[in-house]
């Protein structure tokens, strides 16, 4: 039994100092940078080594199909289907133009025009812009993360042990470190917002405030492995306005938290979130709403009004859209935050797809098994652009309003601009989409109708 003494102690003694290396190591190569907000540059090293790789795995993966003659997923990166931006009436006169010796004046229905709901209904089946906005978006090159390439086959040992290698190095080293980082930043955000909100009112507690939320978010940042790149920071939002952004993922948060001091907006939760939310509130004014408030439309307008007309409080962080969308498109800004008088700065967030799938589909998996996903990812790459600050012009109304702001975000991020309802993610069609194309129709047979009247 006491052989086994000194073996013990030995033992003891390398896990001591191994845990001191760690911490050692964790808190001069993370921590205190994000503390300081400097980098070492280690993560865009990392990131252009895995681009060498990518390329010449997926190089040895095409060369390897094509000797063993076993064609490779290519995705539809322009859809399957070609459309022009035509109208109603333009493409059914172009239907009665082929089909039928009538003057296109005088005509008021013809049977033909059944045909292009029919070709409408087909191509929407086949190609639905909406559906592709909540799946996955598929890559032209393989990341060795196994989603990539559907009909993926063996081809070489050396291309096997590379994803192996892979495998090991996501969940045996990134994934332990990353979930490490990320309670160590929940943590440290818990107790410091609860420390924070026990002081008074005044400059003190709101620069303990914003700095312990944008140390913590930096952790958060680092746990993911985000490397990020800021364009145009000198349109970055200030106080008394609102920042309205495309969503792609619930990091949307952190992404911009970041670099920038927020007062968040949501439902209140339970449990862990809910905690979080509690903690944070006491320290900077967050716009939380209970569910029942939710509904009341007029209640968070004149919440939000309050909030963004207050120049000494933070700019409202707000994501218009109400659901993920798949880093593809942008869809339908909800007008409520657009109906406050406040200025507002527009934010586009594009990600890279290459390193790790950002998209939260919140039908497929859960909150806990997305965060499990992303944190065994290669990495978290985006570009934020911060737009110059927009105003309601004279004259405009919300919806209006929205569609400029989304317009802008949309082109600077190079996204499609889709007028979609992100709603119907879960929901089915309302019945005024549908009305909508029958007063389209009945508006142009009844002109023509006035028309041949007045002739």
């Amino acid at each position: 039994m006491f052989v086994f003494l000194p073996f013990n102690n030995l033992l003891c003694n390398l896990l001591g100092i191994s845990l001191t290396v760690w911490f050692t190591l964790l808190m001069v190569f993370i921590i205190v940078p994000a503390i300081f907000g400097v980098s070492f540059g280690i993560r865009k090293i990392y990131m252009k080594t895995l681009l060498i790789i990518f390329k010449w795995a997926t190089l040895r993966l095409e060369r390897g199909a094509k000797e063993k003659n076993h064609p490779l997923y290519k995705p539809y990166t322009n859809g399957i289907i070609a459309k022009e931006p035509t109208s109603l009436e333009e493409e059914i006169k172009q239907i009665r133009r082929s089909g039928s010796n009538k003057s296109l004046d005088t005509a008021e229905f013809e049977l033909s025009d059944i045909f292009y709901f029919c070709r409408k209904g087909m191509e929407n089946i086949m190609d639905d812009e909406v559906t592709k906005c909540f799946s996955a978006e598929e890559l032209e090159s393989w990341n060795l993360l196994s989603r990539t390439n559907y009909n993926f086959q063996y081809i070489s040992l050396r291309l096997t042990v590379l994803w192996g290698v892979g495998v090991v190095i996501r969940y045996g080293f990134l994934l332990p470190l990353r979930v490490a980082l990320a309670v160590t930043g929940v943590s440290l955000l818990i107790t410091g917002t609860t420390i924070v909100g026990c002081l008074p009112n005044g400059r003190w507690k709101d620069f303990l405030s914003k700095h312990i939320h944008l140390m913590c978010y930096r952790i958060c940042v680092r746990a993911l492995t985000a490397i990020i790149t800021y364009y145009n920071s000198e349109n970055k939002p200030k106080n008394g306005g609102i920042c309205v952004a495309n969503h792609t993922s619930p990091i949307d948060v952190i992404i911009l938290a970041s670099d920038g001091y927020y007062a968040m907006v949501g439902q209140v939760h339970g449990g862990l979130m809910g905690i979080i939310q509690r903690a944070m509130v006491k320290a900077c004014p967050h716009i939380w709403f209970e569910r029942s408030e939710v509904k009341d439309r007029h209640l968070v307008a004149n919440r939000l009004s309050e909030h963004a007309h207050d120049k000494n409080k933070l700019p409202i962080l707000i994501f218009p859209e109400g659901t993920c969308i798949n880093n593809t498109s942008v869809m339908m800004f909800k007008k409520g935050s657009f109906q406050v008088d406040a200025t507002v700065y527009p934010v586009a967030i594009k990600y890279d797809p290459r390193f790790g799938d950002a998209f939260y589909n919140s039908s497929k998996y859960g909150m806990i098994r997305y965060l499990l996903r992303m944190m065994s990812s290669w990495a978290i790459v985006c570009s934020v652009w911060y737009l110059p600050p927009m105003t309601r012009q004279e004259g405009e109304d919300a919806v209006h309003f929205a569609n400029r702001v989304k317009a802008a975000i949309a082109r600077q991020g190079g996204l499609a601009d889709l007028l979609w309802d992100g709603g119907l993610k879960r929901e089915k069609v309302k019945e005024t989409f549908k009305e909508e194309q029958q007063k389209l129709y009945s508006m142009m047979i009844s002109g023509s109708q006035s028309d041949r009247s007045r002739s």
